[in-house]
């Protein structure tokens, strides 16, 4: 049962081929089995997942099955879960069990799915490997010495390892789609506004976007189906229709326009990467769609750009972490001081702390300025550099990553290095745009993505491409070579 999809699951359960409790149960038993292997979830919500999938197995016999009805899904440990620890991959929230749901959470529960747990993930979603978090690295199915990516890392290792068919995710520079590329899974970011932030932990407010990651583009319109939509709690979140995703997945591709830009095939893309890059890039070709070669003339400044809005909204959004009103406390403080001092010293690690500190100078007095105020400027101009393009081109194509995923510690000491790992994400961010990642190779024996990026809400186009692409390759079916030999 684990190796079906979330869709594939859906039927089945239709049919009564299975029920919602014996598919829970029978994944349960392998997260048990095999989250020691690779630390892809912090909690492991056993007794209300089966108290969940009993109540889904009674609405199906009663004729009431909504969209999610009965399917086993996890979320990132960024979401707030009414009853079941919310740490964020942090020591600072520990001990943080929320008394409401984000609404991602409720959404998906009205759907009927059943939680599994809360995936690992980077201390409060920063990093590009998950390996900040402060209960350990997520180990990468595919290679246990390399890391899975980042911040959702732990909802990709687990969608990688078979553990769990879908998941909701996160993402502020490529958190969703960087680790689906280096698991080898399907992840969307959606249009900032699309789907409600409220309950999810803030990083940077005006990047954070919530997301789904599944196996198939075509379990990512579904679970995007139930996430997206209006909410009045969020101020940022945009009041639009939300269309059928599903309906439009097999429209054929002739026609379409892809934009391919020079920027993202320069220095520093890994040869491997762009030789999978470019063989996907001829699918589309092979199904009709016309390549039209574009620039994006300001991409090469999303990296530094983001590396001061991000810590700067990061400082703002942090301050509430102050060892008073909840999280983290130290004990036995001598005044407020030592209180706030040594609470964030003990609860906040060592990326966070570099992060606060990188931001709250940037808006200090005699540097706003200089460094936040240009950055925005910058990220107008690569803003504009998308609407220019999509003046002409309907998708933009190209590299998720510009490498396969690397060996833990290798880039820990140089923390350039590791940013510029979300060199080819981080400006849709900026933008505000939906970018989606699919598997299009292998490179040394591990998944490599390809990144389609779509005009403001056109998440419908998007994920027809992908799954057209799909349909006519397999590399989203590959399994992590340690799974098959067990298998065998």
């Amino acid at each position: 049962m684990h190796d079906l999809t979330l869709a594939q699951m859906c039927h089945g359960l239709a049919r009564r081929d299975f029920s919602s409790t014996e598919l829970t149960r029978h994944l349960l038993e392998r997260i048990g089995a095999a989250n020691p292997r690779y630390n892809a979830f912090i909690t492991i919500a056993s007794e209300t997942a089966l108290a969940q999938a009993a109540a889904a197995d009674r609405r199906r016999a009663a004729g009431d099955a909504p969209a999610l009805c009965g399917l086993p899904i996890a979320h990132k440990d960024i979401f707030c879960t009414r009853g079941l620890r919310t740490s964020c991959g942090s020591r600072m929230l520990d001990n943080f069990v929320p008394p409401y749901d984000a609404t991602v959470v409720e959404r998906c529960a009205a759907a009927g799915a059943v939680v599994l747990g809360k995936t690992n993930m980077d201390e409060f979603a920063m990093g590009s490997s998950n390996e900040t978090s402060y209960y350990g690295p997520v180990k990468n199915p595919w290679a246990t010495d390399c890391v899975p990516g980042g911040s959702s890392g732990g909802s990709a290792a687990a969608l990688a390892a078979r553990l769990v068919p879908g998941a909701t995710a996160s993402d502020t520079g490529g958190s969703i789609r960087q680790p689906a590329a280096l698991c080898g899974v399907t992840g969307l970011k959606p249009t900032y506004g699309r789907v409600s932030r409220w309950g999810m932990i803030a990083f940077a407010s005006s990047l954070d976007q919530a997301g789904p990651m599944a196996r198939t583009a075509e379990d990512v319109a579904l679970l995007l189906q139930v996430m997206a939509g209006f909410d009045a709690r969020d101020s940022t979140c945009l009041d639009r229709p939300v269309p059928d995703y599903a309906a439009t997945l097999e429209q054929p591709l002739a026609g379409l326009r892809i934009g391919v830009p020079e920027e993202y095939f320069g220095a520093g893309l890994h040869p491997g990467t762009e030789r999978a890059v470019r063989e996907a890039l001829a699918e589309f070709e092979r199904q009709g769609a016309r390549l039209v070669a574009i620039s994006l003339p300001h991409s090469g400044l999303a990296v530094p750009a983001y590396y001061v809005i991000a810590p700067a909204e990061a400082s703002a959004n942090l301050s509430r972490f102050d060892g008073v009103r909840y999280g983290h406390r130290c004990a036995d403080p001598v005044d407020l001081r030592d209180l706030y001092m040594r609470s964030r010293e003990e609860g906040f690690g060592d990326e966070v702390k570099r992060r606060i500190l990188i931001g709250t100078y940037c808006l200090s007095a005699g540097y706003y300025d200089a460094y936040y105020n240009k950055a925005q400027q910058v990220r107008r101009l690569i803003r504009q550099d998308f609407l220019d393009a999509f003046a002409n081109v309907d998708l933009i194509l190209g590299p998720t990553c510009p490498n396969p995923a690397f060996a833990f510690g290798a880039k820990g000491g140089d923390p350039v290095a590791m940013y510029l790992e979300d060199i080819y994400t981080i400006a849709a961010n900026l933008a505000g745009l939906p970018a989606l990642s699919v598997p299009c190779g292998l490179v040394d024996a591990k998944p490599v993505g390809l990144q389609i990026i779509g005009n403001y809400f056109d998440e419908a186009r998007m994920l027809n491409a992908a799954h057209r692409y799909q349909l006519a390759t397999g590399w989203h079916q590959l399994a992590p070579p340690a799974l098959t030999e067990t298998a065998a």
